[in-house]
C-alpha cells in the first residue's frame, strides 16, 4: 500500500484573504497629492517650506495607508 491510499481526506486548505483594495486607492491618491503639492512648491521656487511639510505628511499618511491596506483583512 502506498502513502497516497492512508492519508486522510482533507478539503481544500481555506487561507484568509487580506488586502483592502479601497485602502490601497486611498494611499495612492494620497501619495498623488503628495506629488502635485511637491510640484507646486517647486514651481514657487520654494519660497516657503512650508508646502514641502504639507507634502511630506501626505506622503507619511500614504505610507500608512498602504501598510494598512496590506494588514486590514477583506470583507
Amino acid at each position: 500500500m502506498t502513502r497516497a491510499e492512508h492519508a486522510p481526506e482533507s478539503g481544500p486548505v481555506v487561507r484568509s484573504r487580506r488586502g483592502s483594495v479601497s485602502l490601497y486607492a486611498v494611499a495612492f491618491a494620497l501619495m498623488a497629492v503628495a506629488g502635485i503639492i511637491l510640484v507646486v512648491a517647486s514651481l514657487g521656487s520654494l519660497n516657503s517650506i512650508g508646502l514641502l511639510w504639507v507634502s511630506a505628511g501626505f506622503s507619511a499618511a500614504a505610507v500608512v495607508a498602504a501598510v494598512a491596506s496590506v494588514a486590514a483583512p477583506r470583507r
